[in-house]
């Protein structure tokens, strides 16, 4: 039982558990789409560092499991490092039956094909999870419906009135209470349209949720919007909802954008400084969160890997050199103006990336500690 391991264990074997899965989903995208484009490939390596376990295939692919178990890499042959970038030397010299299998020698599509598989796998992965778990074990749910208001609160000054029914809440339907409490939770501070029914006429409202803090069961404390209305649940309120399979595929696409959409806002919000940093987790928050997770159960455990999996793929897709949105962008550059940046370009690119990301390791590892 986790439970009864060490204190530290019981955060680490979680969250290691959860950081290789995410990582294989990942590099495998990267991995099957480079073969599909008969790219070869040297390495396909879990963490980084030395190598513990592996093997090498007929291919001539070194599958490692390395000591420090913190990411991983797909290195294609030609490649000067696990950041995919060119080895000019390696390019040049390589055998003429091997030049068409090098990665830098496929068309420009075919690289964004394969940089692009890595998240696209997060995505996928994280889409499985979710249909999964909603068919096997459905969904419950509140009846939208308002009960009291709090005076003065957010709700009341925008108009909500007991009995209200929530049709829609910044932009996302309603289907249950609960989905009215985790938009507005997440959108503290911003102005939120809803819609509501009311005598059986639709109203457009729009309301400012404000932040309050709250602790959860685990003692940590998280700011959250609230808007002022509270709904008192009776037995029999809670029902178990369980959509069909074409329903679920509807209701599990609404899932992934509502996660994408408020990743984007909270990412939106740190660059203006309207978001708490203290919110912001690294390796530390993380390990501590997938420990806690753990100890409710395997069902909630799976589940936070594939909403990391999903942030995880939205992550790399960002602009930075050394993450797979940087390579994107230097080939997005390539197809535009006909003929890749120059190797000098690039590398200074990649230590601008490097740069950046190890920046943001350290404040992720301080801000935790602190």
């Amino acid at each position: 039982m986790i439970g009864s391991l060490p204190f530290y264990l019981n955060y680490i074997i979680p969250f290691l558990a959860i950081l290789t899965v995410i990582v294989f989903i990942h590099e495998m995208g990267h991995y099957l789409v480079a073969r599909w484009n008969g790219v070869a490939v040297d390495a396909f390596s879990i963490g980084f560092g030395p190598e513990l376990l592996g093997w090498t295939d007929r291919r001539g692919t070194r599958w490692r499991l390395a000591a420090i178990p913190l990411g991983g890499y797909v290195r294609f042959s030609g490649d000067m490092n696990a950041a995919s970038v060119p080895d000019p030397d390696a390019v040049a010299k390589a055998d003429p039956e091997l030049a068409p299998h090098l990665f830098v020698n496929k068309s420009v599509w075919q690289r964004m094909a394969v940089v692009v598989a890595g998240p696209l796998a997060n995505v996928i992965f994280t889409f499985l999870i979710l249909y999964t778990m909603l068919l096997g074990y459905g969904r419950f749910t509140l009846d939208p419906v308002v009960g009291e208001i709090v005076a003065d609160s957010p709700a009341a000054i925008a108009g909500l009135e007991e009995g209200d029914r929530f049709l829609s809440v910044d932009g996302f339907a309603v289907r249950g209470f609960e989905d009215v409490q985790r938009v507005v939770s997440t959108a503290s501070e911003r102005e939120v349209p809803i819609i509501i029914e009311r005598n059986g006429q639709r109203i457009d409202l729009t309301l400012i949720p404000r932040t309050e803090t709250t602790t959860t069961r685990f003692g940590r404390e998280l700011k959250v919007g609230r808007i002022g209305v509270v709904r008192s649940v009776e037995e029999g309120d809670v029902i178990l909802y369980r959509p069909g399979p074409i329903e679920a595929i509807g209701m599990t696409v609404e899932e992934i954008w509502f996660l994408i959409d408020r990743t984007a806002n909270f990412l939106g919000d740190l660059f203006v400084g309207r978001a708490d940093l203290d919110q912001v987790a690294g390796p530390v928050g993380m390990a501590q969160i997938s420990g806690e997770v753990a100890t409710l159960g395997l069902l909630a455990l799976v589940n936070l890997t594939a909403l990391l999996s999903l942030n995880i793929g939205i992550i790399n897709l960002f602009p930075v050199p050394m993450l797979d949105g940087g390579h994107l962008l230097y080939y997005v550059f390539e197809a535009v103006r006909g003929r890749p940046l120059s190797q000098r370009v690039q590398e200074i690119g990649y230590r601008i990336g490097f740069a950046l990301v190890c920046t943001l390791m350290i404040f992720t590892l301080v801000n935790d500690l602190v």
